[in-house]
């Protein structure tokens, strides 16, 4: 079971893995935040803010992460 990391702000270690773990993941660490799933050609601003309590988890067609999720 994995502990809680405050003002954790990426998660590098997901990369590769399936969408559903992987948000899940993130859900656990920090459950502060939203987490969005985005599946290959989903339209997105590629606006960075801090501030923001999102987490976008890019994934590819077979449902894999194929960016580093990060907060923003």
């Amino acid at each position: 079971m994995s502990v809680p990391i405050p003002g954790k702000s990426s998660w590098p270690e997901l990369l590769g893995v399936l969408a559903t773990p992987a948000a899940t993941t993130i859900a656990h660490e920090r459950p502060d935040v939203s987490v969005e799933v985005l599946p290959p050609g989903s339209p997105v601003i590629l606006d960075l803010n801090p501030t923001r309590v999102r987490v976008r988890v890019f994934i590819d067609n077979n449902g894999i992460v194929n960016q580093v999720p990060v907060i923003g």
